[in-house]
């Protein structure tokens, strides 16, 4: 008999690709022989995949303006989907945890008053929003769910360190590739034109929200050294704002005179647009601070990109330095403006990294591998 599992997501489509993790998690969990129901809102379209179950019960939720109405209507969404999860049989309630907050904490509560075995995908350990709740929350949730994904080792040794979580139910389950959602369209040429990015410059990608954690100040200080040898580089930014904060980087821009060198597109990407971002660029670059887990270096892999990121365990789980990818030294802008200056000045290398990266995310990150994976996992709750 197939386990029943219910993927409880209200975030989906809304400001980000989850949904494409949601869709291939469950398009691998389906191939493996899981009952599969997803719940989800209304701005997250039905993907037809043959088999599952799939349902909007959070309806327009971040159409709501009002952060008490949205909370409310969260709530709501949630009964109604564990409800009607538990009626159609399903005895895994499986959901993504990106911070610990109140809502997420009620749904843990709810899914086991309702006898649910609650299965967390871990994509932060710890927020990024340094959010109050955050701690209090945290300690419960950890404490009340069954079994926990998370990416890397990295991650999972984090979780040991900030809870009592016993490493039996700690399971490494990798991020998947984009690659199923991928259908490019347009070579560079035309998307940089699609895009008004000139045809004769390397252009260097800045992808995704624009967090103080993302180090973009890192890249732009590197930018003044890397200009000294390549003039002609453009760095294209490409992301929402967090809180609408794009003064400390606005002032290296300007107090560099880094204008004529930035391409900024600082608004949030609609999914159609983002092939035209990477199809454009000739290196994606990471430059972060702190992460546990990166869909921006798995989207830069899936359309076959070079990525270059700094050296933190996560990324180096998954990058090794001038073999399938680029690595230089975290918050060391001189060590990066030499990385990209190398990069630039080595066309043969960059080409054999990138059929590397190309290789290897076409092979190591499949879907219906981490669906077996997934499956093996619910099989000990």
């Amino acid at each position: 008999m197939k386990r029943k599992v219910a993927i409880i997501d209200p975030l989906g489509a809304h400001g980000s690709s989850q949904h494409l993790y949601l869709f291939g998690q469950v398009m691998g969990l389906i191939n493996s022989g899981v009952s599969v129901s997803l719940y989800t809102n209304k701005e997250t379209t039905d993907p037809n995949i043959l088999g599952l179950r799939f349902y909007q019960f959070y309806g327009s939720l971040f159409s709501q303006k009002i952060k008490v109405v949205r909370g409310l209507k969260y709530i709501l969404g949630s009964i109604a989907s564990i409800f009607h999860a538990r009626i159609k049989g399903c005895s895994v309630f499986h959901f993504h945890l990106f911070s610990t907050n109140s809502l997420m904490f009620f749904n843990v509560v709810f899914s086991k008053i309702f006898l649910g075995k609650v299965t967390l995908t871990i994509h932060d350990v710890s927020s990024f929003a340094n959010d109050k709740e955050t701690s209090f929350y945290s300690i419960w949730i950890y404490k009340l769910a069954d079994l926990f994904l998370t990416h890397n080792e990295f991650s999972k040794n984090e979780i040991l360190r900030l809870t009592n979580v016993n490493g039996d139910s700690i399971k490494i389950i990798p991020h998947g590739n984009y690659i199923p959602f991928i259908n490019v369209q347009y070579d560079k040429a035309a998307s940089r034109d699609r895009l008004d990015i000139p045809q004769n410059k390397k252009v260097l990608l800045f992808f995704g929200m624009i967090k103080k954690v993302k180090g973009l100040e890192i890249l732009l200080q590197a930018l003044k050294l890397v200009i000294e040898k390549h003039n002609d580089v453009l760095v294209v930014i490409a992301g929402k704002v967090w809180k609408n904060d794009f003064a400390l980087y606005q002032k290296i821009i300007d107090e560099n005179n880094l204008q004529d060198y930035c391409f900024l597109h600082t608004k949030f990407i609609p999914q159609e647009d983002i092939e035209h971002y990477y199809c454009a660029c000739d290196l994606v670059v990471l430059p972060y601070k702190k992460i546990y887990q990166s869909g921006v270096l798995m989207m830069t892999l899936s359309y076959e990109k070079p990525a270059l990121a700094s050296d933190l365990p996560p990324f180096k789980e998954i990058l090794k330095d001038n073999e399938n990818g680029f690595l230089f030294e975290s918050e060391n802008t001189i060590s990066l403006a030499a990385k990209i200056n190398q990069i630039l000045s080595d066309r043969s290398l960059l080409e054999q990294v990138k059929k590397n990266g190309s290789e290897m995310i076409k092979t190591k990150y499949k879907w219906d591998e981490i669906g077996e994976q997934t499956k093996e996992a619910y099989q000990t709750l």
